[in-house]
C-alpha cells in the first residue's frame, strides 16, 4: 500500500507577522490541495488562534531551547512517530536545531525541509552550523539570491535546495475593485494621483524616507498625494507616528498626506493607487510588491534584497539607490512620468506567484 503523507507544519513563535502568517497561509492550502495536514504550535499564541478559524489540527509544544534542547527534540520526536508524521515544514531558523535533532531521534524518519523566510547575512560553514543542516532534506529558497547565498555562506548540498517563491491569492488582487471604486472606500479624491506605502508605522519600512523623497517633488506634481497603509505596533516606536507628523507640517504637506489602518482586503488599497513604493532598506522577499504588481501598479523599490529579482532588475518597475530620499525622488518622478507603462505586463508577471502554481511546487519538492 502507499504511504499517506502527513504534513506537519512548525511554529513555536507567539508574535504574528509574515514569517508565522506565511507558514500558516501554506498549510491551510496544502489542506485545501486535499493534503493531510496538522500544525505544532505554543498555547495560547495567534498562530494556535488561527490555525483553529482554519479548522486546521493543532498539537500544542513549548518554545525550543535555540541549541542543544534534547529534551524539546525527544518530546517533539515522540509526538511525530506517534502521529505517523511523513513531512515536517520549518520556516524559523530558531526551529531548526531542534528539529534536525528530532529527525535523528524519530523512529519513522520523515522527510525535513526549511522553506527560507530571512537572508543570512553571515557566513555559516562552521562545524555547529553544518552539522544543525545535516538532518534537512529541502531547503528551499524564495528568491535564486538566496540560493546563491546558501550556496556561498553555508556547507548544506546546494542538490538539496530548490528556488520555490512565496505565493499569493492572486484572484483578489485581479479581480479587485477599479481605481474610483476603491478611492471612493478609502475616502480619496478620486480626481488626484496616488502614491502608496504598505507597512506598519515603523523607521524600517521607509515611511519617513517616502516623505523626504515626496518633499523634493511636492511642487512640480501639485495633483500626486501619499497614502500610508498601516498603524504602529503597539508597544514599538509609537513616537515614530509624531516624527512622520512634524515632518508632515515642516515640510508644508498638510492634505496631501494620508494615512489609512490595516485592512484585511489590502487589494482594495492597491485597486487606488497609481504608483507603490517599496521603502525598506533591504526586503528578503517583499510579498508587498508581488501585491502591487498583481493590480498592476507602477512600481519604485530598492535596489537591494529581494526586490530587485521580483523587479526583474528594473525592468518591471524602478529601483532607487537604498536608503537614498534623492533618488527615490528621481524614480518617483520617471514612474510618474513613464507614458509607455503597461499594467497588464507588471500582472502577467505576478502569475508566476499564484498560490496554486508554488503548491505545486512544493508538493514536487516534497515528493508528493
Amino acid at each position: 500500500m502507499p504511504v499517506v503523507s502527513h504534513i506537519a507544519y512548525i511554529c513555536t513563535s507567539k508574535s504574528w507577522g509574515g514569517l508565522e502568517m506565511n507558514q500558516l497561509k501554506n498549510a491551510f492550502w496544502m489542506m485545501q490541495r486535499g493534503h493531510k495536514v496538522m500544525v505544532f504550535a505554543q498555547k495560547d499564541s495567534q498562530f494556535q488562534y488561527e490555525a483553529k478559524k482554519l479548522n486546521i489540527p493543532v498539537e500544542l509544544i513549548t518554545a525550543p531551547k535555540k541549541v542543544f534542547d534534547f529534551k524539546g527534540a525527544y518530546r517533539l520526536a515522540k509526538l511525530i512517530d506517534n502521529l505517523k508524521i511523513t513531512h515536517l515544514i520549518v520556516r524559523d531558523p530558531k526551529e531548526m536545531s531542534v528539529t534536525g535533532l528530532a529527525k535523528r531521534l524519530s523512529k519513522n524518519k520523515f522527510f525535513l525541509a526549511y522553506f527560507m523566510e530571512m537572508q543570512i547575512g553571515i557566513p555559516k560553514r562552521d562545524f555547529v552550523h553544518t552539522i544543525r543542516y545535516k538532518p534537512f532534506d529541502l531547503w528551499s529558497c524564495p528568491l535564486p539570491w538566496l540560493q546563491k547565498q546558501v550556496k556561498e555562506l553555508t556547507s548544506f548540498p546546494i542538490e538539496r535546495t530548490k528556488v520555490i517563491p512565496s505565493g499569493l491569492e492572486l484572484d483578489r488582487f485581479y479581480n479587485s475593485f477599479d481605481k474610483l471604486k476603491a478611492r471612493e472606500i478609502l475616502e480619496l479624491d478620486p480626481d488626484k494621483n496616488y502614491i502608496g506605502l504598505a507597512g506598519r508605522l515603523d523607521p524600517q519600512k521607509g515611511q519617513l524616507l517616502l516623505l523626504d523623497a515626496f518633499n523634493q517633488i511636492q511642487e512640480k506634481e501639485e495633483n500626486y498625494n501619499i497614502v500610508f497603509l498601516g498603524e504602529p505596533t503597539h508597544g514599538e516606536f509609537e513616537d515614530y507616528t509624531t516624527v512622520l507628523d512634524d515632518f508632515i507640517r515642516a515640510s508644508s504637506m498638510q492634505g496631501r498626506v494620508h494615512f489609512r489602518p490595516f485592512r484585511s482586503d489590502v487589494e482594495t488599497f492597491y485597486a487606488a493607487m497609481d504608483i507603490f513604493v517599496m521603502g525598506t532598506k533591504s526586503e528578503t522577499f517583499g510579498m508587498v510588491t508581488i501585491e502591487a504588481m498583481a493590480s498592476g501598479c507602477k512600481i519604485v523599490g530598492s535596489n537591494k534584497g529581494g526586490t530587485v529579482e521580483i523587479l526583474e532588475h528594473g525592468k518591471l518597475g524602478y529601483l532607487y539607490e537604498s536608503d537614498s530620499a534623492e533618488d527615490m525622488a528621481e524614480k518617483i518622478e520617471k514612474a510618474i512620468h513613464d507614458s509607455s507603462f503597461k499594467e497588464e505586463i507588471v500582472k502577467e508577471a505576478a502569475y508566476k506567484y499564484d498560490h496554486q502554481l508554488v503548491c505545486k511546487q512544493v508538493e514536487e519538492a516534497l515528493g508528493l
